[in-house]
């Protein structure tokens, strides 16, 4: 197996497969490695898309724009992860949204007919690989009904505590570190990146939660 690929064994995806049995997978799969840049698509809006995508390095943004240009990250999607499996499993044509590399990122395109259906060698993988794919996209509904609940709130604080909150919750601790950026968290936000900056900095101030770049410190003692 190629060194970059172990990363992928006993993530969720490839969770229980054996590192011997991943390889004979990926073949068996037509596996198709895509190298992208940060700030690269993948996939756009309206492309033809009959693949899954798993990440082994960086991460992926689904992005959806609107009539007038503007665009909003739904989800982040990390190493291990898979991207693009509601969208072919639902027996779409083209892709409703775009797939944007939010780092240097390394991704396998992987048959969507070779996954669900048994092949003539019968791989024992088969299975246990159909099951891990359910849960994945279980997990990526929770992710976008988290990000329902952030689009619900009215002001750019309550937006801001429910984003943090959830991000306390799924790392254990009111200390966390973020994979996205300004620009991207305020377009995850759905809200100006100017009015987040300074919303930050006054809740900063008001001491309900402490930051540096990226890492976030939730205050909840108040």
């Amino acid at each position: 197996m190629r060194d970059q690929y172990r990363a992928l064994v006993g993530t969720r995806l490839f969770e229980h497969i054996s590192g011997e049995e991943l390889s004979a997978m990926l073949e068996c799969l037509g596996a198709r490695e895509r190298i992208c840049r940060k700030g690269e698509f993948i996939v756009l809006e309206g492309d033809v898309l009959d693949c899954i995508g798993a990440v082994v390095e960086g991460s992926v943004q689904m992005r959806k724009e609107d009539v007038w240009g503007g665009s909003s990250i739904l989800a982040v999607v990390g190493p291990g992860e898979v991207f693009g499996e509601s969208i072919v499993c639902g027996g779409l044509d083209r892709s409703v949204v775009s797939f944007l590399a939010g780092a240097d990122t390394r991704v396998l395109l992987l048959s969507f007919r070779r996954v669900l259906c048994t092949c003539s060698r019968s791989c024992r993988f088969h299975h246990r690989l159909v099951e891990n794919m359910v849960g994945l996209i279980a997990a990526k509904n929770v992710q976008l009904m988290e990000k329902l609940e952030i689009t619900s709130k009215k002001s750019i604080r309550e937006r801001v505590l429910t984003w943090c909150s959830q991000q306390a919750q799924r790392s254990g601790s009111p200390r966390f570190t973020s994979e996205l950026g300004r620009v991207e968290l305020a377009d995850y936000l759905c809200v100006d990146r100017s009015a987040l900056t300074r919303e930050l900095s006054r809740m900063k101030g008001e001491g309900l939660l402490d930051y540096e770049r990226n890492s976030f410190r939730l205050i909840r003692d108040n």
